[in-house]
């Protein structure tokens, strides 16, 4: 299964983009930088970001979650 989740731009020339993909036989949520070749006309994947197996979603969601209050805590968003 390939399949874009959301996408969002982190510069001029860089989006970061979630999917939900496969990698070495396994299901994984994919996080990472797409950016644009010089002389390309479309974005391609780069080597930073990270690959999740689905079966660590609950916690990632925790982990995002606890962000989120350290943040809203902080004063930073």
């Amino acid at each position: 299964m390939e399949k874009d989740i959301a996408s969002f731009e982190k510069n001029k020339y860089q989006d970061i983009r979630v999917r939900i993909s496969e990698y070495q036989g396994n299901d994984v949520i994919d996080i990472r930088i797409w950016t644009q070749p010089p002389q390309g006309n479309e974005k391609v994947p780069t080597g930073k970001g990270i690959n999740i197996n689905v079966k660590l979603f609950s916690q990632l969601k925790e982990a995002i979650n606890k962000l989120e209050k350290e943040l809203v805590d902080n004063r930073l968003l």
